[in-house]
């Protein structure tokens, strides 16, 4: 019996809407990343992006546990001389909700083509609306 490989002109793509509120950040981020990836189908296939996409709305309302609010931090460089930023993940909120959600899923994507292919299905709005009304999103809880 021959294993089953799916073709990426075969693969039937869904939309998915998930509430961030009051969810806990890695949880969350780990089960759209595992949408994303299309584990959660029968027809998963290592080297095909077989996943659906995925809309998250109210990132504004995530919660981190512990004092992770103040104490985790995100960090980047500018590409100028001095450039190395540190923002924590209060202001991070304040400034761009939106961002915590993607960092998170983005770091639990595979790291080549397929995972950035993988990370553009990826939606997030910080309110409670959304403009994908037209795919008809289907909500998965968590």
């Amino acid at each position: 019996m021959k294993s089953y490989m799916a073709k990426a002109e075969n693969i039937e793509r869904k939309w998915y809407v998930i509430d961030a509120e009051g969810k806990v950040l890695g949880r969350l981020a780990s089960e759209v990343a595992r949408i994303l990836i299309g584990k959660h189908k029968p027809e998963y296939t290592p080297h095909v992006d077989t996943g659906d996409y995925v809309i998250v709305i109210n990132a504004d309302k995530i919660q981190l546990t512990g004092k992770k609010w103040d104490q985790k931090t995100h960090n980047y460089f500018t590409g100028y001389v001095g450039g190395y930023k540190e923002v924590s993940y209060k202001h991070l909120l304040q400034k761009n909700p939106v961002k915590i959600i993607e960092l998170a899923v983005k770091g639990m994507l595979p790291k080549n083509a397929l995972g950035r292919k993988m990370y553009k299905k990826l939606k997030v709005y910080a309110g409670n609306e959304h403009p994908h009304q037209a795919q008809q999103p289907q909500p998965w809880e968590i």
